[in-house]
C-alpha cells in the first residue's frame, strides 16, 4: 500500500464496507521459497463489522493442498482507478501518477466443512442478486438437483480470517484543493478506464 499517509487516513469500517461494496478481489497466498500463489475471486462480506471473508475455489486450486491449516494469505480489492497527467492540475512542475483506491485484508485461510459450501453460495448469489433490481433474484432451487449437486462437487468453500485491514485513498490529497478539483474534471472528461467517473466524484469529495 502507498506509504504517505495522507492516503491512508480511512478507518476500518470504511475499508470492510468498500471490500463488501466491490464483492470481487485477488487472492494471494505464497508457499515458502515460490511465488505467490494468486487467484481471482468474488467473495461475501456477510454482516456489517464481519472479521470474515467466505468464497469458494475450483477443486483444482493449488492454493487448496496449502490450507491443511489456517495459511496466512491476503486479498487485495481494488476500485476505480486512472491516469493523471501533470496538465490537468493548472500548476507548474507537477508530475504524472496514478490516481486509485485499493485495500487488502490480510488473515488467515482456512478450508471450510463442504457441507457449508451450499450456504456460502447462496449468500454470495443474494449480495449480488440484489444489486440487480428490480430483476427478480436468481436462486439455486432453479436448478436440478443433481445438476446442483454436481456442479458444487467441483468447487470448496473457504474462509478469510482477518486480522489487519489496510487501505488506500490516493486521490490528490496532496494537493490544492484547486488542483485537485480541476484534475479530477479533467480526468472525467478524458474517461480513461471504465470507473473514472467515480474516481473523479471521490477526487473531488475527498
Amino acid at each position: 500500500m502507498h506509504p504517505n499517509p495522507s492516503f491512508r487516513t480511512q478507518d476500518r469500517d470504511r475499508i470492510l464496507a468498500f471490500a463488501r461494496g466491490r464483492g470481487f478481489g485477488t487472492l494471494a497466498v505464497a508457499e515458502d521459497g515460490k511465488p505467490p500463489l494468486m487467484s481471482h475471486v468474488p467473495f461475501v462480506i456477510e454482516a456489517e463489522g464481519a472479521l470474515y471473508v467466505d468464497m469458494h475455489l475450483v477443486r483444482s486450486n493449488p492454493i487448496l493442498p496449502l490450507l491443511e491449516d489456517q495459511q496466512p494469505a491476503r486479498l487485495a480489492v481494488s476500485g476505480p482507478d486512472s491516469y493523471i497527467s501533470p496538465d490537468w492540475y493548472g500548476a507548474a512542475d507537477q508530475v504524472p501518477t496514478w490516481n486509485y483506491v485499493a485495500v487488502h485484508l490480510i488473515g488467515r485461510l482456512e478450508r471450510q466443512p463442504q457441507d457449508s459450501l451450499r450456504d456460502v453460495i447462496d449468500r454470495q448469489t443474494a449480495a449480488f442478486e440484489t444489486r440487480l433490481y428490480p430483476k427478480k433474484p436468481w436462486t439455486a432451487d432453479k436448478m436440478d438437483g443433481s445438476a446442483l449437486d454436481r456442479m458444487m462437487r467441483m468447487i470448496v468453500p473457504v474462509r478469510l480470517w482477518i486480522d489487519e485491514l489496510d487501505g488506500t485513498w490516493k486521490l490528490g490529497q496532496n494537493k490544492p484543493d484547486g488542483a485537485r478539483v480541476a484534475a479530477a474534471n479533467e480526468a472525467e472528461n478524458a474517461a480513461i478506464g471504465a470507473e473514472t467517473a467515480l474516481l473523479a466524484q471521490w477526487m473531488r469529495d475527498v
